[in-house]
């Protein structure tokens, strides 16, 4: 295959790839990075080298001392900076570029259920462009991908018990989803955290919460309810551990505070 410079666009695609998957998991032999470099029609290599071209923009993989080729692209921070804070415009522009390039019908992103529930029809494309219609799609998509990025930063592991079971891990949002700004919050992965069900429902309740240093701190609530001594010792185990940080998107603190203040119980 012949070099070429990398387009916006196909930085773009490149970029949603790397918040999809684990930071450990780029590698030519990638399935996900495979099918990216036939879409592209390049080779597996160049699509890896592109991705951790962006790590080293992330600042997270820059503490870790990432670095990408000396000579990398002007468009690889330019993308990054764009869209690291709103990952639903992320992938909703990666979706475009994609119906571009192949047969995909970005309505296969949204079950059919959700379009008849919203809009009376059964497909995307009987529906009149606008801003209500871009505004469903960033967010039924980006409450799909904000689950994919988050569970790919914690590199598919609940960050207080290390379990790694997917069909047991949820991505929780540490400022809620109903309170959180649509472009900069909703989709933003440093917005998250990977839980297991116990201990995000206990989260997202405010019986937990974590500190300005990730460690886990359990109110008074909860270790005054009712439950056996076993539960008990097992929530108490964590307490003041610090939670596994992630590869990428580590929690922002801002986060963090307004679940302090706002979600967490100290005492009822």
């Amino acid at each position: 295959m012949a070099k070429r410079n990398w387009t916006e666009d196909e930085t773009t695609l490149a970029l949603e790839l790397y918040f999809r998957i684990p930071f450990g998991s780029i590698g030519s032999h990638n399935k996900e990075i495979i099918k990216l470099a036939e879409l592209l029609k390049r080779t597996p290599s160049s699509v890896c080298m592109k991705l951790m071209n962006l790590a080293a923009c992330d600042p997270k993989q820059q503490e870790r001392g990432v670095h990408g080729l000396k000579n990398g692209s002007k468009l690889e921070p330019k993308i990054f900076n764009k869209y690291a804070n709103d990952l639903a415009s992320l992938v909703y522009d990666a979706l475009k570029i994609k119906t571009r390039l192949t047969e995909y019908d970005i309505g296969q992103a949204i079950s059919t259920s959700e379009i008849q529930s919203v809009f009376g029809v059964d497909d995307l494309n009987k529906i009149p462009e606008g801003k209500y219609k871009e505004s469903f799609i960033k967010t039924r998509i980006g409450q799909s991908y904000f689950r994919s990025a988050v569970l790919a930063a914690y590199n598919n592991q609940c960050c207080i018990t290390g379990l790694n079971n997917e069909k047991l891990l949820i991505a929780s949002h540490i400022k809620p989803w109903n309170v959180s700004d649509d472009k900069t919050e909703k989709t933003n992965p440093k917005n998250g955290l990977c839980l297991n069900p116990l201990h995000d429902k206990a989260f997202y309740k405010g019986l937990i919460t974590i500190n300005m240093d990730y460690k886990i701190i359990v109110s008074d609530t909860l270790k005054n309810s009712q439950m056996d001594i076993k539960t008990l010792d097992w929530f108490m185990s964590y307490e003041d551990k610090e939670i596994q940080l992630p590869d990428k998107a580590i929690p922002d603190k801002q986060f963090i505070k307004y679940h302090n203040k706002n979600i967490y119980i100290e005492n009822l």
